[in-house]
């Protein structure tokens, strides 16, 4: 299947959105997840120990995902030859912004999910400690409790 040509937009859309999700899945693997930590670790390293600018920013863009999603773009649109809007190098620039654009909102939204099922998961095990520590000792929580209604 080819890409949409620039009079089917909305085909250009639905592949807009969709490129975006491998894009982000990539870019936020490589940069946040354990499976790249020790080359992620190396390359955060190298960024801020290399003699050259050239060096340090090369292995900086491993280490954030917004950099590293301009790359994984590029190769996104050069392997699916994807273009928005415009035929031409217009329309592959307007698609590589636009997918690096939303690729990032994609992450943002990703980074705010694992925020608050963290939260949860800290606010349910610390739930269960106190519920744990009430059934093992349920003298001193009815002692508490009676002593809180007689002040």
């Amino acid at each position: 299947m080819n890409p949409p040509t620039s009079d089917h937009l909305w085909q250009q859309i639905v592949w807009l959105f969709v490129l975006a999700i491998p894009v982000a899945g990539l870019a936020w693997t490589v940069t946040h997840e354990e499976v790249f930590r020790e080359p992620r670790e190396y390359c955060r390293k190298c960024s801020q120990s290399c003699r050259s600018l050239a060096a340090r920013k090369f292995f900086y863009l491993f280490t954030c995902e917004y950099c590293f999603s301009h790359y994984v773009t590029a190769l996104f649109l050069i392997i699916t030859h994807f273009r928005l809007l415009l035929d031409g190098w217009r329309g592959f620039l307007l698609s590589f912004f636009a997918t690096v654009f939303v690729s990032n909102i994609y992450m943002s939204l990703y980074s705010r999910l694992r925020v608050d099922i963290r939260s949860e998961r800290a606010e349910a095990d610390l739930t269960e400690k106190r519920v744990k520590e009430q059934v093992s000792d349920p003298g001193d929580g009815a002692e508490r409790e009676f002593a809180g209604k007689s002040s």
